[in-house]
């Protein structure tokens, strides 16, 4: 390899400043083991969801303490998102990727022959731990997989997995208990994660450039894991209804140690939460507008069910055969946003995309017992559409703003977004429920 080198802050980096991608066939190989591992990851957020109820009753627990088999998987990956995109940049993309698949198997499998609820909830923050690995350094490898004049068609393909995962695991969930126990909702990762494994371990490049006198922060760590599992497990808190003197104890905790962990970082020359790139307008910019539309995805996954049930009168089954309709949107518009990102400025298709969102949802804000399936499915392949349309550029904009050898930070940046905006609109509607009852699932979508 040919090495080169340029000065960064405390340090040199080294190595092939002039990468560009894998070769074909490799690049297709390479690409199935991130996608995979992807999939994997994002999609245990929510495939738990439904099973909730049966692993209560068989654990013998109650309802509210089997949430914490979902909240324990998520909390451990925003706590620790950051921090692993950091050892991604410190000491391989490749690494880290692996042991993250390695962390997410392993706990697949206690997970699976969990027979108690403490087993199955630490299980399931060992798969955390997997996950984050997984998520921190995806983004990272897709730039280092794609040649420069194909990468918007990358993260195209790259944010619509992202995307079809956060919406479809509770319809794998469906699928599989409808003929299995819910430990197989874990057995399934088993041969998949092993599979993805080897084909990472052999297709998968490692960091062509390093930076040389760079060490990793154990104190910014640390305090980005409670920084960020406070804010979590406030807006946790807050939507599932525990009593307001403790959130404002918790809500007081974030504010002190957020501020502990803000002021630490503005002296870093490579802060764990990007501020350094946080001063890029484009980035700062595109990590707001991802929240934003992660927030607005989760309200709809959450609130149209309740609404088709409601006032539509629909059954549980044809609720979920339409909500499939959002996924499918999302799958037809993200690679060809990725095609149309190389001739269009990734800000304008954006933009198009969250205003044709936005039209989904107002037109969903609108359904009443009098509108056809048909007019349901056109509403909802609106919004997967439009979403789909607009999280490739965006993806694009972001990851292509920052430096090189910031890659992981930006990356571990866009995971943190999409999580801290599927929790909020978790909250939001639990708000709205609470404020406007059977209203909520219309305003929700407003």
């Amino acid at each position: 390899m040919e090495q080169n080198q340029m000065t960064v802050p405390e340090g040199r980096i080294v190595g092939n400043l002039d990468w560009d991608g894998l070769h074909r066939p490799h690049i297709y190989y390479a690409m199935v083991a991130i996608f995979s591992g992807l999939f994997l990851s994002v999609t245990d957020c929510t495939i738990c969801n439904v099973a909730l109820p049966t692993i209560a009753r068989q654990l013998h627990i109650s309802s509210s303490d089997s949430i914490w088999v979902v909240n324990a998987f998520q909390l451990i990956i925003v706590m620790s998102l950051l921090p692993f995109s950091s050892v991604g940049e410190l000491f391989g993309f490749k690494r880290t990727y692996l042991c993250g698949m390695v962390c997410f198997t392993l706990g697949s499998l206690c997970c699976t022959l969990s027979s108690t609820f403490v087993c199955l909830v630490l299980s399931r923050m060992l798969q955390g731990v997997g996950a984050a690995m997984i998520m921190s350094v995806n983004g990272s490898l897709v730039k280092l997989i794609y040649p420069k004049r194909y990468l918007a068609r990358g993260f195209g393909l790259n944010a619509t997995i992202v995307a079809l995962s956060s919406v479809a695991g509770p319809t794998i969930a469906g699928a599989i208990l409808s003929v299995a126990n819910w430990p197989w909702l874990f057995a399934v990762n088993l041969p998949v994660g092993v599979l993805t494994f080897f084909l990472a371990h052999k297709f998968l490049p490692d960091n062509p450039t390093r930076v040389e006198g760079r060490k990793f922060d154990f104190h910014s760590a640390l305090l980005n894991a409670l920084t960020f599992g406070l804010l979590i497990g406030c807006i946790e808190a807050f939507s599932h209804g525990v009593p307001f003197r403790w959130i404002s104890v918790g809500i007081v905790l974030l504010a002190v140690v957020g501020t502990v962990f803000v002021r630490h970082q503005l002296h870093q020359d490579y802060p764990i939460l990007p501020f350094d790139l946080l001063r890029i307008p484009v980035f700062s910019l595109s990590v707001l507008t991802s929240i934003l539309s992660f927030t607005a995805q989760m309200l709809g996954m959450i609130a149209v069910p309740f609404m088709f049930h409601l006032p539509c009168r629909l059954t549980a089954a044809q609720t979920v055969l339409l909500m499939t309709s959002w996924p499918l949107g999302i799958v037809v518009a993200g690679p060809l946003a990725g095609t149309l990102a190389t001739k269009i400025h990734p800000g304008i298709l954006g933009g198009i995309g969250l205003s044709v969102m936005s039209v989904g949802c107002f037109l969903l804000s609108m359904v009443s017992p009098s509108t056809g399936y048909v007019g349901l499915m056109i509403r909802l392949i609106l919004c997967g559409f439009g979403f789909g349309l607009f999280q490739s550029p965006n993806n694009l904009l972001l990851l292509s703003s920052a430096p090189t050898y910031r890659s992981g930070g930006a990356r571990g940046m866009l995971s943190t977004a999409r999580l801290v905006g599927q929790s909020m609109g978790a909250a939001l509607v639990s708000l709205l429920s609470y404020i406007r009852g059977d209203n909520a699932p219309h305003e929700a979508m407003l």
